[in-house]
């Protein structure tokens, strides 16, 4: 059975730092691209950082550029979301996503609250 489970999540003030964790099972995680995503309360899920398989490429939203940092571990089968200098307009829920061969799955989320 395919399954992501995401961990990490929580409330921190403003300019603190979390480490979203998403542990992979049920597929060949190193052959995966791996995602994260967000939604805040009303409004869309929207992507904030994808890696590649291997690691040798990453994207970022522009919003979390310099602050956060996606990286994986294709021997835990872990992708990592980094989260440095929160702002309260990162309060979201939190999911990460796999693609591999054409099917994708979905985490169950974790929250994420900045605020003073």
């Amino acid at each position: 059975q395919v399954q992501l489970v995401e961990s990490g999540g929580g409330a921190v003030q403003p300019g603190g730092s979390l480490r979203l964790s998403c542990a992979a099972s049920g597929f060949t995680f190193s052959k995966g691209g791996m995602f994260w995503y967000r939604q805040a309360p009303g409004k869309e899920r929207e992507l904030v950082a994808s890696i590649s398989s291997g690691g040798e490429f990453t994207n970022y939203e522009d919003s979390v550029k310099g602050r956060f940092t996606i990286s994986r571990d294709n021997v835990k089968d872990t992708v990592y979301l980094q989260m440095n200098n929160l702002k309260p307009a990162d309060t979201a829920v939190y999911y990460c996503r796999a693609i591999v061969g054409g099917q994708t799955t979905w985490g169950q989320g974790t929250q994420v609250t900045v605020s003073s």
